[in-house]
């Protein structure tokens, strides 16, 4: 049977420091035991710092506001598009726009497209001649076409008034 671990962790560092504490019991900071080995050089005292002069001291503020405000510059340029002049930003812009509406006028078509092809193959149940199948294709694309013309003019509508 072993021993309980009490008995074999002995250990008691607040005996080797009792000698430097103070008479009501509290260890003390300024009193520092002596180097364990004699032949440690002293502890060096701290360097008095040379004496300033206020135009350098001055200097030295202003050159590091400076950099400080030309960093912040640099970290922060590309967060608003304000920055953004040139002919590269400007072709960026043109083609933005002109992408825009490549895919609307595409939307467009697409739309009209579905709902000609959607009513011709669907009236084929209704009418067997096939001239009242595209004329009833005709009007309902046409019907589409309208309400799309209409929702692009009330978008661009809307897009102008924010301008």
């Amino acid at each position: 049977q072993h021993p309980s671990p009490r008995r074999w962790l002995r250990w008691k560092p607040h005996t080797s420091l009792e000698h430097h504490a103070a008479p009501t019991g509290a260890l003390l900071c300024t009193t520092v035991p002596s180097p364990p080995n004699p032949s440690m050089p002293p502890t060096p005292s701290p360097i008095s710092p040379l004496p300033t002069n206020p135009e350098l001291v001055a200097r030295l503020e202003r050159i590091k506001a400076k950099l400080a405000n030309e960093e912040y510059r640099r970290m922060t340029r590309n967060i608003t598009g304000q920055e953004m002049n040139g002919t590269l930003a400007e072709f960026g812009r043109q083609v933005r726009s002109v992408k825009a509406v490549v895919i609307t006028i595409f939307n467009f078509i697409v739309t009209v497209a579905a709902a000609f092809a959607c009513t011709y193959l669907g009236s084929q149940y209704v009418f067997v001649e096939t001239a009242a199948r595209v004329l009833s294709a005709v009007i309902v694309a046409s019907v589409v076409g309208l309400a799309e013309l209409y929702v692009m003019v009330r978008t661009l509508e809307g897009d102008l008034g924010k301008l």
